[in-house]
């Protein structure tokens, strides 16, 4: 009877070792070739998206210079100098000021440059 507990103690000791084996060696396979502090520190320039991440100069992308630019009254930092809709909730982006647009931002805790 011991050596048959014994016997039981071992492969189950041997299961739990390749289990967590595999947990650990497969575990981050998925990100390797990625740099997302690169992925996150997008330019704010128009060619690249209408999402804005960083810290966003409003002024600059006032390209027409009315004083206007179009935001997503959802998602705040989609900010375009032109009408259309919002990639990520498909909302229609809203005129707005530059002033109201730097507004929604900060309360929505996004960095906004001074100008």
């Amino acid at each position: 009877m011991k050596n048959g507990v014994n016997n039981y103690q071992h492969k189950a000791y041997v299961v739990c070792v390749i289990l967590v084996t595999v947990a650990f060696v497969g575990c981050g396979n998925d990100q390797k070739g990625h740099d997302y502090d690169d992925m996150n520190k997008q330019d704010t320039t128009i060619e690249e998206s209408i999402v804005r991440t960083g810290e966003i100069d409003l002024q600059m992308l006032d390209m027409n210079k009315d004083g206007k630019v179009y935001q997503d009254p959802m998602d705040w930092n989609v900010i375009s100098d032109e009408a259309g809709k919002c990639p990520l909730c498909k909302m229609e982006l809203k005129e707005v000021t530059l002033e109201v647009a730097k507004e929604n931002l900060i309360n929505n805790d996004f960095t906004v440059k001074d100008n």
